[in-house]
């Protein structure tokens, strides 16, 4: 680059921008190993991947746990992975072991959504593309969608949506979104929010702003979902956990004390994670709170 074309205009969290237009990612996911699927000797999950759309390009990876009853169906779980809707990939080793970890312990059937990144493809597509995917499973209710294992062994009557930081987010909107426009044929019990992502640390929202160039300033209901939004939430239950030494801490509080005061008429359960900072489960998933997390999660899903 010359002199001029390398200077530096924007900043961020995980990125810099250039006078060109040019943005260099400080953790870039094509850096990140990607595994393939594969069947665990050791907790009997399968899993294999399926692709919803070409154009735009939108995958998923589905778990499927040990099936002991062939007459029995499962819950089923949307999982939208965390990483700033600009880095991190639902087919790293990272975020495959957790969502397996969770099909395997909460005895359900998993599918977690690869979206769109920015910058090759700016924010709205992350919430668009696992929009598709929830379309997706919906397409499998009357047992005639394109994949098997969602025909046989998904109750689709028993449907979670669930994500980690900006996951989290998605994950808000895509339930807001059934609540407003309805989903045939599927029942959306609940939804999991881990140190979710929401307007109110302004490096970050000036991060989402940029990413996001339709965005409608700080009051963006994306970022800072409004009452209308909360009260009509498209499930029964939703389960927020906050880390204390995150950054977003407040973000995840303030989201369920904002969800109890909307008049939304679900139950909604908060858990802070004392001691513990952002998305510590996805990095360190071998450590005892990793485990106490992922047990809450399982139990969560089990009630339905």
């Amino acid at each position: 680059m010359a002199a001029k074309e390398n200077e530096i205009t924007h900043e961020f969290r995980f990125f810099r921008v250039y006078k060109d237009s040019t943005v260099e990612l400080f953790r870039p996911t094509a850096n990140t190993e990607k595994i393939p699927p594969s069947d665990d000797p050791t907790t009997d999950v399968r899993s294999k991947d399926a692709t919803i759309s070409t154009n735009p390009p939108v995958s998923v990876r589905i778990f499927l746990p040990r099936i002991t009853d062939m007459t029995r169906k499962l819950p089923l779980l949307l999982y939208v992975h965390g990483g700033g809707f600009c880095m991190e990939s639902a087919f790293t080793s990272r975020y495959h072991n957790h969502v397996a970890a969770i099909a395997a312990e909460a005895n359900v059937i998993a599918v977690s959504v690869e979206y769109g990144l920015f910058p090759t493809r700016p924010i709205p597509a992350c919430y668009e593309d696992s929009w598709a995917a929830l379309q997706w499973i919906a397409s499998h209710a009357d047992g005639s969608g394109p994949e098997a294992w969602l025909n046989n062994h998904a109750d689709l009557k028993r449907v979670f949506v669930a994500g980690d930081s900006s996951g989290g987010n998605i994950t808000h909107t895509l339930v807001s979104r059934v609540g407003k426009s309805g989903l045939p044929g599927v029942k959306v019990v609940g939804a999991i929010l881990v140190h979710p992502y929401f307007s109110g640390v302004r490096e970050d929202d000036e991060m989402w702003m940029y990413m996001c160039p339709g965005n409608e300033g700080l009051q963006d209901p994306r970022m800072k979902p409004s009452a209308e939004d909360l009260a009509r939430l498209g499930c029964e239950r939703v389960l927020v956990f906050a880390a204390e030494k995150d950054h977003l801490f407040d973000s995840g509080k303030k989201y369920a004390d904002e969800l109890k005061k909307s008049g939304w008429g679900g139950n909604i359960e908060l858990v802070v994670n004392w001691g513990l900072e952002h998305c510590f489960h996805i990095w360190r998933p071998e450590q005892d709170s990793a485990r106490e997390l992922l047990q809450n999660i399982a139990s969560f899903i089990q009630r339905a």
